[in-house]
């Protein structure tokens, strides 16, 4: 089980990890939370349904590329040939859109923190805490480690498949060597995670 997700009986999955790899992936859903934003406060539109459906979100795509990524235009990639209707039909879908799905992504990087937190670790070298997720919680999970491998790869300028040969063979002294380890070993958790959902 150790460093892949397996399935449980009755549904969920299970994962053995170590104490580096919960911290590295709690740091990395902590950073995704930061760029996610925080939440709305408490104000009347969370207290009241018919106040939440209609509030406003932004009407324009993110200028941070990483978050332009996770927040696409559903009428066309940013900075592509847009004609003025279709512009105003992305600004209009993200407007009413965008701050549910930001609450989404949130909720589903605390749920990884949280999960992680829940982990006890013993501090020996040999021993893995093992971390077991319900059907729900392997959801949210799925959606953190998407996001996390956008973000990541958005950063490593990682487009298809051919661009990405050269940075899967960087030396060890080149800064980049963390984050495409890191996006390769979260695509390993995702992917292992699906399979066991799918079992």
């Amino acid at each position: 089980m150790a460093g892949h997700f397996e399935p449980l009986p009755g549904g969920g999955a299970a994962v053995a990890l170590d104490e580096v790899e919960v911290s590295i992936l709690r740091s990395l859903a902590v950073q995704l939370l930061e760029l996610i934003g925080p939440g709305a406060d408490q104000g009347p539109e969370e207290t009241d349904p018919l106040a939440r459906l209609f509030a406003e979100g932004p009407s324009e795509p993110p200028a941070d590329p990483a978050l332009a990524r996770l927040f696409p235009d559903a009428y066309g990639a940013p900075g592509s040939e847009q004609d003025a209707q279709a512009r105003a039909y992305a600004a209009e879908f993200r407007r009413y859109t965008e701050n549910d799905l930001r609450a989404r992504k949130r909720e589903d990087a605390l749920a990884v923190v949280h999960a992680l937190d829940t982990l006890t670790l013993t501090g020996d070298d040999d021993s893995d805490a093992v971390l077991r997720l319900s059907a729900d919680e392997c959801r949210q999970w799925l959606g953190a480690l998407n996001d996390l491998r956008l973000a990541i790869g958005t950063r490593l300028e990682i487009g298809d498949e051919d661009d990405s040969d050269e940075l899967f063979r960087l030396p060890d002294e080149d800064p980049r060597k963390p984050m495409v380890m890191a996006y390769l070993w979260l695509g390993g958790l995702q992917e292992t995670l699906v399979e066991s959902l799918m079992a």
